[in-house]
């Protein structure tokens, strides 16, 4: 990895990479900060505009937009009391209360030293972790292949956010909206109903836009207005002085340890990693008891861990197409729509493209700073704006970037269809991630089951004969399936106790 860092530089630092790092990073901070769009909407938004991009920049551009969101979520977290992202919703505990004693500015500034730590410490394990897991490509074919993949698609089981059933209702669909178009064997036409703009299958980018970004707009015009918020006074970003870190460097690295672990594991999320974080330091810290009143070490708790999940749960989005969450799951739809198959092949096929990526993520944190210092007073009076007109903008958005890509007013019906449809689905509590996951993992799992059966003479028996990966990834898998049930018997057990 190391010898390819001239190459990397070579993609990224020109002026359209330096543009996408920048432009991307400060997008990302504002887009955070508005509450109600969070990190997945943001990326949904932004991805129609890459598709006239080269592969490095747009996807840097959408990485920078998810780091910067993650962190542009503890502005308004500590200036309103409401949270931008869900991953910053531990940090409302302490810094709201600390912006209501006038100190906004300092709870900001603990917030991006710990966000940049976080991140610059996940962008490491990135680099380090990743070509580890994409060494064990040269022992897959596609059998190994399609029960990798198999064993990707129970992360639905961990994204379902509390209905097992739901979320293999919302993956089976998403299977289903795979399948329609040409036969990736034959060519013939499956499920069209003599519609030929679906010879080609549907959109994958209109329907990611329909069930993120539209989707969320519905639900939020569905629901009843909130009552504003009031910003406290806030003149910038203070950062504390050395000497205030003094004690607390041993709470931050454990924290970035636990958001690092957390976001390799996939479905759990950098929410999650957040709060357990918090909980830890809590316990830990020797100020526990000032928790909740304005502690800056649930600050750096909270925000170390959130940013340091973004660099975890791309390890094995990228280094074994595996999606972790919603966000990772665009992440895979963005590789596909630019041609580049994610998963076990992706670092041995494009070493180039994942070294300039994994730099630039690097790079990405490390604006974090002083991005962070530049944008967080302008993005403050946005926090004024009026939920309806930010609605309104999202929805335009969404409409001008999914017709830019093609010209095609019917990717426009597929985008309100998929709108609409997400927006059912989220009121029944389905969620949207398994959709996706199913919708982008499906062709490649077909793909691979049908060319293990060509190579088996059509035995599905003889996938596990000789195979000895395809037999391991497939008992986890079934394990992966089993365990809610097995946790559910267990705590029936000992209720009965």
């Amino acid at each position: 990895m190391i010898e390819l860092l001239p190459q990397a530089a070579a993609l990224i630092f020109t002026v359209e990479g330096i543009a996408v790092l920048v432009l991307g990073t400060m997008l990302g901070i504002v887009l955070g900060a508005l509450p109600g769009i969070g990190s997945t909407v943001a990326v949904a938004m932004i991805l129609p505009f890459t598709l006239s991009m080269s592969q490095a920049p747009a996807i840097l551009l959408l990485l920078a937009v998810y780091a910067g969101s993650v962190y542009g979520g503890s502005i308004s977290a500590i200036l309103i009391n409401t949270p931008g992202t869900p991953q910053s919703a531990a940090t409302c505990l302490d810094g709201y209360p600390m912006a209501q004693r006038g100190e906004a500015g300092l709870a900001l500034g603990w917030s991006t030293i710990a966000s940049t730590v976080g991140g610059l410490v996940s962008a490491v394990v990135l680099l380090l972790a990743a070509p580890q897991l994409a060494a064990l490509a040269l022992n897959f074919g596609p059998i190994e292949t399609f029960a990798l993949i198999l064993l990707g698609l129970t992360c639905i089981v961990s994204v379902s956010e509390g209905s097992l059933i739901k979320g293999l209702v919302a993956g089976s669909i998403g299977l289903f909206l795979g399948c329609v178009g040409g036969d990736p064997i034959t060519g013939e036409a499956r499920f069209t109903f003599g519609q030929f703009q679906l010879i080609s299958g549907f959109n994958l980018l209109a329907v990611v836009i329909g069930v993120f970004a539209l989707s969320e707009v519905l639900i939020r015009a569905a629901a009843k207005p909130e009552q504003d918020q009031t910003l406290v006074a806030f003149k910038g970003i203070v950062l504390p002085p050395l000497s205030a870190w003094r004690g607390r460097w041993k709470g931050l690295a454990k924290s970035v340890a636990i958001g690092n672990g957390i976001g390799i594991l996939p479905g759990t999320g950098a929410a999650t990693a957040a709060f357990i974080s918090y909980a830890e330091a809590q316990r830990s810290s020797p100020n526990r008891g000032n928790f909740g009143k304005g502690e800056p070490d649930g600050l750096i708790a909270s925000e170390s861990a959130n940013n340091a999940v973004t660099g975890g749960a791309l390890v094995p989005t990228l280094a074994l197409g595996i999606p972790g969450d919603a966000i990772t799951a665009v992440m895979l739809a963005t590789l596909t729509l630019h041609g580049v198959t994610p998963g076990i092949r992706l670092m041995t096929d494009n070493p180039v493209l994942i070294a300039a990526i994994f730099s630039g993520f690097f790079v990405i944190n490390l604006m974090l700073l002083p991005l962070g210092m530049l944008v967080s007073k302008a993005a403050a009076p946005l926090l004024r704006l009026r939920e309806a007109y930010m609605l309104a903008m999202i929805v335009l958005l969404c409409a001008v970037g999914v017709y830019f890509v093609r010209g095609n007013p019917f990717d426009l019906m597929v985008m309100g269809a998929a709108g609409i449809v997400g927006f059912l689905l989220r009121r029944q509590g389905m969620p949207m991630a398994p959709l996706v996951i199913g919708m982008v993992l499906g062709p490649t799992l077909e793909i691979s089951l049908r060319q293990g059966l060509i190579i088996t003479d059509g035995s599905f028996a003889a996938f596990f004969v000789g195979h000895p990966i395809a037999a391991v990834l497939v008992c986890i898998a079934a394990g992966m399936l089993s365990l809610p049930l097995i946790t559910k018997l267990r705590q029936r057990g000992k209720t009965r106790a």
